[in-house]
């Protein structure tokens, strides 16, 4: 009884020190990745999976437009897996007043092609050049620059409003983790 009180004492004791050492310091925390709730993107400049440019007021609906950034349709399978996930989320968001969308980095032919096999049912959007990406402070800078997988962003998802305001933003770390869609 009595070791078992002082083990549980010394845990005790111990445990917020082996917390606050597990802590990165200060320069090991990693720079925030993407806008802050309250940054405004009010250009677009997206191409939709049939080639045609959009602007956010023609993808937003009355509360505004959830903007998922996903590496790539055509080789990650965790950005596959969520936007077969998302399928889940299209019908309440727009019962709600959102409209979904996913942008990539991908060509609009091979998203065009994606959402048809997968029967995806809101927008595939195109991002070829990135502009998008790196207008919300996306980009994954850690990508060798001129490698196929130059110019991919961080996952995340982005609520914003018909103006263009950043609501809220959804992000996990790492990129095999996404937010699951109850969530969303």
């Amino acid at each position: 009884m009595i070791r078992t009180l002082l083990a549980a004492s010394a845990l005790a004791l111990t445990a917020p020190f082996a917390f606050a050492q597990s802590m990165p310091m200060a320069d090991e925390v990693p720079a925030h990745i993407g806008p802050a709730v309250g940054d405004t993107f009010p250009d677009f400049a997206a191409v939709s999976s049939d080639g045609t440019p959009v602007t956010l007021a023609e993808l937003s609906a009355a509360n505004g437009v959830v903007m998922v950034f996903s590496r790539s349709l055509d080789w990650c399978p965790f950005c596959q897996a969520q936007s077969i996930d998302l399928k889940d989320a299209e019908t309440p968001l727009s019962g709600m007043g959102w409209n979904l969308n996913l942008i990539t980095y991908d060509a609009p032919d091979v998203l065009a092609a994606y959402g048809v096999e997968h029967e995806i049912p809101y927008e595939l959007l195109s991002d070829t050049g990135s502009a998008m990406i790196d207008e919300f402070g996306l980009r994954n800078t850690e990508v060798p620059a001129g490698s196929r997988y130059d110019g991919i962003p961080h996952p995340a998802i982005i609520f914003l409003s018909p103006e263009g305001e950043v609501l809220s933003m959804l992000r996990e770390e790492g990129f095999q983790t996404r937010p699951p869609v109850e969530l969303i």
